[in-house]
């Protein structure tokens, strides 16, 4: 299935999340903790040999809501999220967008390691 990965218009809200307007006519919607949840970053994919950091106690009663403190623009192929738990290191290509995107019609067609 050939797609774009040129995008027409994007969305963002930092309490929703971000929403992306193709230009093949497709559109995506991301929610935060799916988008933190995929994070591209070598941390977060352990690129670099080391685990992602675990919360300090696997009880921690609260955590407060996440949210994006903001997000902005890398060159013409990528956002860069900072996140209010901390991280900021993810730069989410607009393949990576496109090739993450969650709704029924890509996952149908997506490899399954990538479900």
């Amino acid at each position: 299935m050939p797609f774009s990965t040129d995008p027409e218009h994007i969305a963002i809200s930092k309490s929703k999340g971000i929403k992306i307007d193709w230009k093949d006519g497709h559109r995506s919607e991301y929610g935060l903790q799916y988008l933190r949840d995929q994070c591209p970053c070598a941390t977060c994919t352990n690129a670099h040999g080391t685990p992602p950091a675990q919360p300090a106690t696997p009880f921690q009663m609260y955590q407060p809501a996440l949210t994006m403190l903001g997000a902005e623009p890398v060159g013409h192929y990528a956002i860069r999220i900072d996140w209010s738990d901390g991280h900021k290191t993810g730069i989410y290509s607009y393949e990576h967008f496109r090739r993450i995107c969650p709704c029924e019609e890509c996952k149908a067609v997506r490899p399954d390691d990538l479900h």
